[in-house]
């Protein structure tokens, strides 16, 4: 995988060398972890809807193999924001309420991290996860991601665009949509900027700038379709091609179940990614089964999980390289290839393209989105 700057940070050989002390290096320091946490006898997790990238099969996976254990899950409909408010909350508190792990929006590892609210911890597959995924210290790392996909009605659209520049061919009049108003969705603003990345553009004000002039020569053709897409619009011939996120289109895909036939196409260029992080809290009051929930949700029954439930792990590539997915998963799913140049902007490059293109969407495009 071509993973780009997510962390941008180098640590000492020094430092990181003291801070692999805290990873699982040996069967023996494995068991002592196990006893440890069915001793502590729970995990609070909190915001883990059980629909979403297969929870609920991971958190049951979890419970089977460590019955000693109850999961005391908080809130599955909180969002990031408030897992972090969850732990501040209840620094003083080791009662049920008080959190031992987050899953969060990339934003928020680093955040949380800066205000000592995360523990470091790495886990024994911590060398196949990306470098840029993940922090050097350990306080939060890449759990897993979606890529900007093209879902396309087929019933509609029988020459399905493969790259970024097909979408302006005349096939395509009143066919493209984004998922999201550009002028406020972080979906819709990451599509423009991967525009910009096929379109010649090599950080993120180039991009910005590249995207919003791609998506006027669309709109200008009358390809774009100023509606916020959903599987809906897809179905009903509104938007046939819609811009999400991969995970997105391919529930959307098993949930329309054939009426109509959908493909969901990876772009050959400007594969750009989004990604959420784990973490353990500083003041988890289950240390030990927080560890362990982190090495159950690493470990290639944890990955294969989430990719069931089409949310792709970040030891993805790992994974296919040692032959551990099942073919029948693949199958699925967009070629493997499609997400080995997968490109994870930076919180630099996010906040910058999203300053220009809200800000210079209506000038140059002027569409509308709603």
């Amino acid at each position: 995988m071509i993973v780009t700057g997510l962390v941008g940070k180098v640590l000492s050989w020094t430092a990181v060398a003291m801070m692999a002390t805290t990873a699982i290096s040996s069967a023996q320091n494995m068991d002592e972890l196990v006893a440890a946490a069915k001793k502590e006898g729970q995990l609070t997790t909190i915001a883990l809807p059980h629909d979403w990238c297969g929870y609920g099969e991971v958190i049951a996976a979890f419970k089977t193999k460590y019955p000693e254990i109850t999961v005391n899950e908080l809130n599955p409909d909180a969002g990031s924001g408030d897992e972090i408010e969850a732990i501040k909350a209840n620094k003083d508190n080791k009662g049920p309420q008080a959190p031992d792990v987050i899953d969060v929006g990339l934003s928020f590892g680093p955040a949380a991290k800066a205000e000592n609210l995360l523990m470091p911890y790495k886990v024994s597959t911590w060398d196949s996860i990306p470098d840029d995924a993940k922090d050097p210290e350990g306080h939060w790392y890449g759990d897993y991601y979606g890529v900007l996909s093209f879902m396309v009605n087929t019933d509609i659209v029988k020459d399905v665009p493969q790259d970024w520049a097909d979408l302006l061919k005349p096939d395509y009049a009143n066919a493209v949509a984004l998922a999201g108003d550009p002028r406020a969705s972080n979906q819709a603003i990451q599509a423009v900027y991967a525009a910009g990345l096929a379109t010649g553009g090599t950080d993120a004000a180039s991009a910005s700038e590249k995207g919003l002039d791609f998506f006027k020569k669309l709109n200008t053709s009358g390809n774009f379709v100023p509606v916020i897409g959903k599987p809906a619009t897809l179905a009903q011939g509104q938007t046939p091609i819609l811009i999400n996120w991969d995970y997105n289109g391919l529930t959307g895909r098993d949930t329309l179940n054939g009426n109509p036939p959908v493909e969901v196409v990876v772009p050959k260029s400007a594969v750009v990614a989004g990604v959420y992080v784990q973490g353990i809290s500083a003041y988890a009051p289950h240390p030990n089964a927080a560890k362990l929930w982190m090495e159950h949700l690493y470990s290639d029954e944890g990955q294969l999980g989430w990719l069931k439930g089409y949310c792709h792990p970040i030891r993805f590539n790992d994974l296919v390289a040692k032959g551990k997915v099942p073919q029948e998963m693949l199958a699925k799913l967009p070629p493997a290839a499609s997400y080995e140049a997968a490109k994870f902007p930076t919180l630099d490059d996010q906040n910058a393209a999203k300053e220009a293109i809200t800000k210079a969407w209506d000038q140059v495009v002027g569409a509308n989105v709603q």
